[in-house]
């Protein structure tokens, strides 16, 4: 079992999360990289967690199931948790956003490409449509709270869970 984690500098904002449901699934984009021969696939991949593919010999079924181009061994991915909402803290931990498991595969990077949503810490406001995190940071402001909010200093990892 594999874990996405992040490290972030939330101020205004907590509970950072993606937009993540069945009618509006999230894409989870990786570099993926075949542990057998390890060849690294030459474009990101995307994974939704409502989405399965059969494997191959019906061996059951896989969020993502890849076939190497390199050495033609079939590996699979499933995402194993419903995302956890990134809490504010002071000093900024690593925390789990989710868990998979992955078979024959590696994910090496993330890209946090899709719609991700934010709650206001004193004013409770809900920040949709965050769609600018691949940039590094967000920016905008708390109505409610009369202050500026704003997330900075991601750092995405992928860890044994």
């Amino acid at each position: 079992m594999y874990a996405l984690t992040l490290t972030a500098e939330l101020n205004g904002v907590t509970n950072l999360r993606p937009k993540d449901t069945t009618d509006s699934p999230f894409w989870y984009t990786f570099t993926v990289q075949c542990t057998s021969c390890r060849e690294t696939h030459g474009n990101p991949i995307a994974v939704s967690r409502f989405e399965t593919n059969e494997l191959s010999g019906s061996r059951g079924e896989a969020n993502f199931v890849w076939k190497c181009k390199n050495c033609k061994r079939e590996s699979s991915c499933s995402i194993k948790t419903a995302p956890k909402a990134y809490e504010q803290t002071e000093p900024p931990k690593q925390q789990p956003i989710i868990e998979f498991d992955c078979r024959g595969l590696e994910f090496t990077s993330f890209s946090p490409e899709g719609e991700w949503l934010a709650d206001g810490i004193e004013s409770n406001t809900k920040f949709e449509g965050i769609d600018s995190l691949t940039e590094g940071e967000w920016f905008d402001y708390d109505e409610k709270a009369g202050d500026e909010v704003s997330i900075k200093d991601l750092k995405w990892n992928i860890k044994r869970a």
